[in-house]
């Protein structure tokens, strides 16, 4: 596959994942401050080439990505998945199920951090409470 069309898939996948909802600034700009062609290598395998793969879709691959991120207690990564998690439509409820699924694997206090992080972006988005 040509390095443009890796390039396009990689813009088309994050404008679904990330163009709409809260105002956050992706970790790739952070990435560009310190190496911008390891960040430019790293967007393009993640969102260009991983993301866009089609064994899971778009909101399945969130929905893993926001239980991995609340296991692991990572709060503002999360809130970027959450975020993009309701861009490509997941069922909000759907997720707040994942947040307390995280309770066997990672405890109480992941669950509490993932719904607190989830009912900010919520809030944010003017989607709180949840119906």
């Amino acid at each position: 596959m040509s390095d443009e069309t890796i390039k396009k898939r990689t813009r088309e996948t994050a404008n679904k994942l990330f163009s709409k909802g809260i105002k956050m600034s992706p970790p790739y700009l952070m990435w560009k401050e310190f190496d911008r062609d390891l960040a430019n290598d790293f967007s393009k395998f993640i969102t260009g080439n991983l993301y866009s793969r089609t064994v899971l879709t778009l909101p399945e691959r969130q929905m893993v990505a926001c239980a991995m991120m609340a296991a692991t207690r990572a709060t503002g990564e999360l809130k970027l998945h959450i975020n993009a998690a309701l861009n490509v439509g997941c069922d909000p409820r759907k997720l707040a199920e994942i947040f307390f699924q995280v309770a066997t694997y990672a405890g109480m206090p992941a669950v509490n951090e993932a719904l607190e992080a989830y009912r900010d972006v919520l809030k944010e988005r003017g989607e709180w409470p949840i119906k």
